[in-house]
């Protein structure tokens, strides 16, 4: 079972809240669907790299907002879909965001530059 998320060490943003964040996103554009089955703690922490109280952190987090559940034995899964109104919303935004790509890769700016002015603009509108 492969989900596709990656941990940056560099990034000043912890471990725990990168994993947090990628998951709730799949499951916010329905890439995760109701249903899904997480990697177990230790299988996702061997794969990112990380210590298992690590994933285990992003994991009880995702739970306490109510997009995740973890049971003995069934493992952890999605129970959260997202509306249809929400889904619309997504969509609506991957077509900016496919905009804001072609755009920026037309000015010559680079994927980890673009990332990096995106982090920066998040942090300045809190």
């Amino acid at each position: 079972m492969s989900i596709q998320i990656a941990v940056d060490l560099r990034d000043a943003t912890p471990p725990f809240e990168q994993i947090r964040t990628q998951i709730a996103s799949l499951i916010a554009v329905g890439r995760l669907a109701d249903g899904a089955r997480l990697p177990t703690v230790r299988a996702l922490a061997t794969d990112l790299g990380v210590a298992t109280g690590t994933v285990a952190r992003a994991y009880k987090e995702l739970e306490a907002a109510g997009l995740i559940q973890s049971r003995r034995r069934l493992g952890t899964m999605v129970t959260h879909a997202p509306a249809d109104s929400t889904r619309a919303a997504d969509e609506h935004l991957q077509v900016k965001i496919a905009d804001l790509i072609a755009a920026s890769r037309e000015a010559g700016i680079t994927d980890e530059t673009l990332v990096s002015l995106l982090q920066g603009r998040l942090r300045n509108t809190d």
